[in-house]
């Protein structure tokens, strides 16, 4: 696999809640970190994800926001 995304973190899919449209990812990283992912069910069901699954969190973004109160 080769990526022009520079941000490439290896986990292992940890659950997954599947709506009608969607579904939500919870990768658990190296660690014990956790990551969420909400991608089109129909890309759950061709990666065919399930729990347990070692998958790669891929992040392409030109931007990074932060918030305080």
């Amino acid at each position: 696999m080769k990526l022009s995304a520079r941000n490439v973190l290896k986990g292992k899919v940890k659950s997954i809640v599947t709506g009608m449209v969607n579904s939500e990812i919870v990768i658990e990283l190296p660690g014990g970190a956790e990551m969420t992912s909400i991608i089109t069910k129909a890309s759950a069901e061709n990666l065919k994800l399930k729990e347990g699954s070692e998958v790669y969190a891929i992040i392409k973004a030109s931007n990074v926001m932060i918030g305080t109160d």
